[in-house]
């Protein structure tokens, strides 16, 4: 195409020095004066969208495969393109600017792993949990309690059912231990006759020893983890510490663990059978432990509707409809994310 281009500039040319018109020179080819200019003054290519292009400043296939063989070198695998170009240029080598050579490895997926090894995977995300009634999905972890002398601090083991909330065992003592925790399971197995159980929790070793492990495996109880330093994987429980920590009257410390204690015992109380929970239609979390939640939802629904009923100019729409939840996820699935948003 350029050469031809490049032939039709010539003929035109030539036929301007032996006295014809441009005009006529380019009707003769068929092509403007205008096309004529264009091409005299750029003939490397054609300026069609979609057309190849010819770019000088483009590196050829065989530069960008020596950029990679150079960062792939044992001296250069852990440097930046920032210090392989410095590293370069004092010993008088200049291949191409950091941004082709960024450019380059991130398209070969080479900017952050370039030795001959396995690269480092992503932690796999943690299972979807799924919970349609009391009793098969829980959540615990533990969290510090300050005491007088700083320091010095008493551990509250927490068991959270993830569908209604309630908090369905708990524990205070003085240190972390595996054989608290396994001893602790063993006691709320006897009085829930917990089976299939699935329990969900992060990667301390009361909760990954091995004694643990094999014991939540004996009592049937199903466990998985979250990943390392992601406090997301567990939300129940992380969410609960906050209201406890949070709620009016939590002490700034405790005195001895009598206190502590009986302090709990009195917000578990209140929590359980008193406290309105906004993630669960703002009623207790044990009106929905003991499936009264329906007919809870029902009579607001109904009163609701009534009250519609009788004075309709009131409202600029119908009344939202109270609903109670069926289905509760633990680290859901981005496919489950996208269900649940549109639904």
């Amino acid at each position: 195409m350029i050469e031809h281009r490049t032939v039709a500039i010539g003929l035109i040319d030539e036929s301007i020095e032996s006295e014809a018109t441009l005009c006529k020179a380019c009707d003769t080819l068929d092509i403007s004066v205008r096309t004529y200019y264009r091409w005299k003054k750029d003939a490397s290519g054609d300026k069609r969208r979609g057309a190849e292009k010819k770019i000088p400043r483009k590196l050829t296939s065989e530069e960008e495969q020596e950029i990679v063989n150079i960062s792939c070198e044992k001296r250069f695998c852990d440097c930046t393109p920032y210090q392989i170009v410095a590293i370069l240029l004092d010993e008088g080598r200049y291949i191409a600017s950091t941004s082709s050579f960024y450019r380059v490895l991130k398209a070969r997926d080479l900017l952050h792993h370039r030795k001959k090894g396995r690269s480092n995977k992503k932690k796999a995300t943690p299972p979807e949990l799924v919970a349609t009634g009391p009793n098969q999905v829980f959540s615990w972890d533990i969290t510090w309690l300050k005491t007088d002398v700083n320091g010095i601090f008493f551990f509250a083991y927490m068991i959270i059912d993830v569908w209604s909330r309630k908090l369905v065992g708990w524990e205070i003592h003085t240190k972390e231990s595996v054989d608290i925790s396994s001893s602790m399971f063993k006691r709320l197995a006897r009085k829930l006759k917990l089976k299939g159980v699935k329990l969900h929790s992060d990667n301390g070793h009361p909760m990954r020893g091995s004694t643990i492990i094999q014991t939540l495996y004996n009592l049937g109880i199903l466990p998985s983890f979250s990943r390392p330093r992601v406090s997301n994987d567990n939300p129940f429980s992380e969410s609960f510490f906050k209201t406890v920590k949070y709620t009016a009257g939590f002490p700034s410390y405790f005195k001895d663990l009598e206190h502590a204690r009986t302090w709990m015992a009195d917000f578990v109380d209140w929590y359980n059978t008193e406290h309105r929970h906004s993630g669960i239609g703002l009623i207790t979390p044990e009106q929905r432990h003991n499936g009264e939640g329906f007919k809870i939802m029902g009579k607001r629904n109904s009163v609701m509707s009534k009250a519609y009923a009788l004075k309709p100019e009131r409202w600029s729409r119908k009344p939202a409809v109270w609903e109670n939840a069926e289905e509760v996820y633990l680290n859901p699935s981005s496919e489950t994310r996208e269900r649940l948003l549109a639904s």
